[in-house]
């Protein structure tokens, strides 16, 4: 069982009153959005399911490997804010099969940081019991994997655009796409490309002069 209340003895967890004003408002988006959602009626699946599914299982992971790790609360904290954007944006999208497995993971991984609204989704999930008591949720990798690469387009070493390619695209198709990006051309514009370092997946670093 994950069990995440105390902060190890050897260290120290840095408590500070700044932000709690906007962590108070993020919490009742959560309660808002679950209230509204559970129950609801609508289709098993939706054309949404995957990307929301995708983000759960990246968010998982984060949170897991932070925990482990580094005892990061900051980080898990904005990992669980992203998949609620995501909600947010897609709520109308997701399908029921889908919904009510966020909402229960969401509720599970809340635990260490908010209890007490943890425990209020899941009793309006109509589950009982302490929910700290409950396993934490496993991530799976291969749902947590991105479909595309997110690769960054730097002209002399600055960063000036991104493009999205399918893992493990060549290296000539990577450039044509960076030289095509509309904020790419504009910093190049006038000038003379000396060469392309491209890094597979990651980069592609255009050089000018």
């Amino acid at each position: 069982m994950f069990v995440l209340f105390a902060a190890p003895p050897e260290k120290e967890v840095d408590w500070r009153w700044e932000g709690a004003d906007g962590i108070y408002r993020f919490l009742g988006r959560v309660y808002r959005f679950v209230t509204r959602r559970v129950g609801a009626d609508g289709p098993a699946t939706g054309p949404a399911d995957r990307q929301v599914r995708r983000k759960l299982h990246q968010c998982l992971q984060k949170i897991t490997e932070d925990f482990e790790s580094r005892w990061h609360f900051n980080t898990c904290i904005a990992s669980i804010m992203e998949l609620v954007n995501v909600l947010y944006a897609e709520e109308e999208n997701i399908g029921s099969t889908v919904l009510n497995e966020v909402i229960e993971k969401l509720a599970l991984m809340l635990a260490p940081f908010a209890p007490y609204l943890s425990q209020e989704i899941w009793e309006e999930l109509g589950r009982e019991g302490p929910v700290f008591r409950q396993p934490w949720p496993v991530f799976d990798p291969e749902l947590a994997k991105a479909d595309l690469a997110e690769i960054v387009v730097q002209v002399n070493g600055k960063l000036r655009s991104r493009v999205y390619a399918a893992f493990g695209t060549p290296k000539d198709e990577l450039e044509s796409l960076a030289l095509a990006d509309p904020k790419v051309q504009q910093a190049i514009a006038g000038k003379q490309v000396v060469r392309v370092v491209t890094v597979p997946d990651k980069l592609v670093n255009i050089v000018v002069k």
